[in-house]
């Protein structure tokens, strides 16, 4: 125990240190954050301990009234912000405070640019926290006590924001945290009963625990904030701003939110949402199980965070609270997972976020340019995950198409549908593993002929959406690789005449290649898909897709190859080349070429490329000495 009780001094994670330099210089234009940061974090240990007290009575010591405590000395040139919640054990101390274990932190680091202005969004997206109080001040001590501890369990942390902190035990009668800000010279103007109540007022208005400091010549404390629950009062009552600075409470960013909904529910439930989306992606957004969205509050009484159960997984990316009326106060995780309550509030949110996005697409699409482009493949989960509200999702989806040449995805399937030529049945796609090989697939050519529309997929979730959204509006979603091409009505009776007379013309070559490519495919056949390339690859209507075989292939799955069919054009010069070549020796290496050449532009991998080279080199060399 004497051993423990000695002060030691341990170095900052190299990120800590990266992160502190970076925060002093690109946020110190905006200080006035270190005291927000602050009294979030004096909130959230006051709601940890609620949530720990429902279970544990003992832990409140015998105070239940918790607040925050704002100080300030003129002459030591300090700042304190001090709360009765959890606290911390000294390994709380080491993890929360020396260390990020934050998910994405290499990315975030690897996406500044040595650019400030830029910086500082970047560093306010990741979340500055504590650390936010090395904005003002050259030292910072922390004196703190985990609730249930006994006294002589508290811990000093003292850093001066450089590679190192100190860390010892110390005695603290009272549970919760105490974090004295040592000010940096010039800042003299902070340690001012005025000014930091100003700060509180604009940043902290909606902290639902009382933010109290001393009344100006007395000696008795006032309550700065209104220290009621926002979502609680009336809309009318709450301005943009107070909901913009609860949004960077609840989701700790450092930015507006992109677009937010409050509502009240009543009737067999009784609940209040305040749901927002934020304005840029997490870097941990795909970590599909860490979840930090949203936090459950019953009766104003905060009960857990990330409480998964509130929204479905592709809606991870919203941040917010749900307080309800009608759950019981010692609800758990287990209790959620099976409660018709929480099914219902579930559902209600889900409408509640859905109609929100719905709202933003008609009346400001600009911003939905901006909310897809950072959380739209999160949304495309969804088709597959939430059967109920199908629909109304694949109404949000945006996709990049052959009506333009920018990657831009901004094409709703309802824009499409608008777009369809007179006896246009389907909805046409190709899907590919990056835009320019979609872009560019020999399978899009009849379409641009024939001014068709084709949706360009490129995402590796897109091949799971369209395995899920089969039709929109009664319309169906039509692979350009796959099955055999019938446009219907968009082709007249001489065209298909024409087909029909090439077929039989070709019967004698179609058969001769299948029979020379022998396994290596299903099914060899003319086309009417290609207007400049030779040959093409393309599967059974119901069979997986090349590019999903080769996504699967990557990802360690098992799978079962599928026999691809060869279309080739009869209106080519090296398919009629071929055909002139029928009884040749060559004849055997040129269908060879012709599946190799098809199975490289659609992406695909050759499985012996030193035969294909020397199939090659040898049709070039009859060729030069013809």
């Amino acid at each position: 125990m004497a051993a423990e009780s000695q002060k030691e001094t341990l170095g900052f994670q190299a990120e800590v240190q990266h992160l502190l330099k970076l925060m002093i210089h690109s946020l110190y234009s905006n200080k006035e954050i270190f005291l927000r940061e602050l009294i979030s974090n004096a909130s959230d240990a006051a709601d940890k301990l609620r949530f720990e007290g429902l279970s544990d009575d003992a832990l409140y010591e015998g105070e239940t009234d918790l607040a925050i405590k704002v100080s300030f000395d003129q002459e030591a040139r300090t700042i304190t912000v001090s709360d009765n919640g959890i606290g911390m054990s000294r390994n709380e101390v080491i993890e929360n405070i020396g260390t990020i274990a934050k998910s994405g932190t290499r990315e975030f680091f690897q996406s500044l640019t040595g650019d400030q202005a830029k910086d500082a969004h970047l560093i306010g997206q990741f979340g500055v926290g504590f650390y936010s109080a090395f904005i003002v001040a050259d030292k910072v001590t922390l004196v703190t006590r985990r609730a249930g501890l006994a006294p002589e369990h508290g811990v000093r942390w003292e850093s001066g924001g450089e590679g190192d902190y100190t860390l010892e035990t110390v005695s603290k009668a009272t549970r919760g945290t105490d974090v004295v800000l040592h000010l940096r010279e010039g800042e003299d103007e902070l340690v001012n009963d005025w000014r930091l109540k100003s700060i509180i007022r604009k940043y902290s208005d909606h902290i639902t625990l009382p933010i109290k400091m001393k009344a100006e010549g007395k000696d008795d404390e006032e309550t700065v904030n209104q220290a009621s629950a926002l979502w609680a009062r009336p809309k009318s009552e709450i301005s943009a701003e107070q909901y913009h600075e609860f949004y960077k409470h609840v989701a700790h960013d450092f930015e507006p939110p992109l677009a937010f909904v409050h509502a009240k529910v009543e009737g067999k439930q009784d609940y209040t949402q305040l749901l927002y989306v934020p304005s840029r992606a997490p870097f941990d957004l795909w970590d599909r199980e860490h979840r930090h969205g949203v936090k459950l509050y019953v009766r104003r009484v905060f009960i857990m965070d990330d409480a998964e159960q509130l929204l479905p997984s592709y809606l991870r990316f919203v941040r917010g609270v749900i307080d309800s009326n009608d759950l019981p106060l010692n609800v758990s995780r287990e209790i959620l997972q099976h409660s018709k309550d929480i099914d219902a509030l579930r559902a209600g949110s889900v409408k509640k976020v859905l109609g929100m996005l719905e709202d933003l697409a008609e009346k400001e699409p600009e911003k939905y340019k901006t909310f897809w482009r950072e959380f739209g493949r999160v949304l495309k989960e969804g088709v597959g995950e939430d059967f109920a509200n199908r629909e109304r999702i694949a109404k949000l989806l945006r996709f990049a198409s052959t009506q333009a040449d920018v990657e831009e995805e901004d094409v709703g399937l309802a824009d499409y549908v608008g777009r369809m030529k007179e006896g246009q049945e389907k909805i046409y796609y190709v899907s590919a593993d990056s835009f320019a090989a979609a872009k560019h697939s020999p399978h899009l050519e009849i379409f641009r002929k024939k001014g068709i529309e084709v949706l360009l997929l490129h995402d590796r979730v897109d091949e799971w959406l369209v395995s899920h959204l089969t039709e929109f509006e009664g319309k169906t979603l039509q692979s350009v690789a796959k099955g055999e091409l019938d446009l219907g009505s968009l082709e007249d009776a001489q065209e298909k005449s024409e087909q029909q007379q090439e077929a039989d013309e070709f019967k004698d070559l179609v058969s001769k290649v299948k029979e020379a490519l022998g396994d290596r495919v299903k099914e060899v056949r003319i086309t009417h898909r290609l207007t400049s390339s030779p040959a093409c690859l393309v599967v059974e209507q119901h069979e997986m897709g090349a590019n999903l075989e080769r996504m699967l292939k990557a990802a360690g799955q098992p799978v079962s190859a599928t026999k691809p069919i060869l279309e080739i054009n009869p209106h080519h010069p090296i398919v009629a080349r071929i055909k002139a070549e029928e009884g040749a020796s060559r004849f055997s290496d040129w269908s060879h070429l012709l599946f190799d050449q098809a199975l490289l532009s659609e992406g695909g991998q050759l499985e012996d490329p030193a035969g294909f080279v020397a199939r090659l080199n040898g049709l070039m060399l009859a060729l030069a000495s013809a």
